[in-house]
């Protein structure tokens, strides 16, 4: 089975020197960094680890960068593909936890949430509101209880690999994403991880953007949702 680590990654270079660490006890997992046109040594940084990068010529933003790992996925025929950040907050020791219902036959995306146990770091006040906000609607819409619908933490098969390469939301993609899956009758599960306080580099979500966040995200998935019922 082929498993592909997507690593987005701007201006991280302080923080993708503590996910190669971690990533060292994994194993028969490939490793593949988006560098989303960073400003600092994010590129030479993961060269001199001698992974394998990507190099965009212009910054895509966080979903452009993703689907640029899945587009590699898809041509390369991997099996499963996982979103683990370049910041640090993701522990790779997970990975096992994430890809079993995959494997299993039990699900076709996995969340790794920080929720289910509320163990580790719980994201700034500002996040937290905007992730319970995301459960209630995604639960409102979709009758499905996701935890953590803004966790980066993520592993699909090859079914939403090849969905993802095709089609992935721009700004913010996680909760919109998830609800184009649940309205298409995939099967989205959640595991429990432990996340940490990023290691380096800058959120793009901060408390001025929250607001725009909220509700270019809600517009996104109201309109997706709609879209279900012959609607738009």
């Amino acid at each position: 089975m082929k498993i592909l680590a997507i690593i987005p990654a701007f201006n991280e270079e302080q923080g993708i020197k503590h996910v190669v660490h971690q990533f060292k006890n994994i194993e028969n997992v490939d490793i593949l960094v988006i560098n989303d046109c960073s400003r600092d040594n994010t590129s030479e940084v993961c060269r001199s680890f001698g992974l394998n990068v990507v190099d965009l010529p212009c910054n895509l933003g966080i979903g452009g960068a993703v689907q640029t790992g899945y587009i590699y996925a898809a041509i390369n025929g991997y099996d499963i593909a996982i979103q683990v950040d370049g910041d640090g907050q993701h522990d790779p020791s997970y990975i096992k936890n994430l890809i079993e219902p995959i494997i299993n036959g039990q699900a076709d995306l996995v969340i790794g949430s920080r929720y289910l146990n509320k163990e580790g770091f719980q994201s700034s006040f500002m996040r937290r509101v905007g992730i319970s906000y995301f459960s209630f609607l995604i639960k409102l819409l979709q009758k499905k209880n996701i935890t953590d619908p803004t966790s980066g933490f993520r592993a699909c098969n090859s079914r939403v690999i090849k969905l993802f390469s095709k089609r992935y939301p721009v700004d913010y993609p996680e909760p919109e994403s998830i609800v184009y899956l649940l309205r298409n009758d995939y099967r989205v599960e959640e595991v429990p991880v432990v996340m940490n306080e990023r290691m380096g580099g800058e959120s793009s979500i901060n408390s001025l953007k929250s607001v725009y966040y909220m509700i270019k995200v809600s517009l996104a998935i109201i309109i997706d949702n709609l879209r279900k019922y012959g609607l738009t």
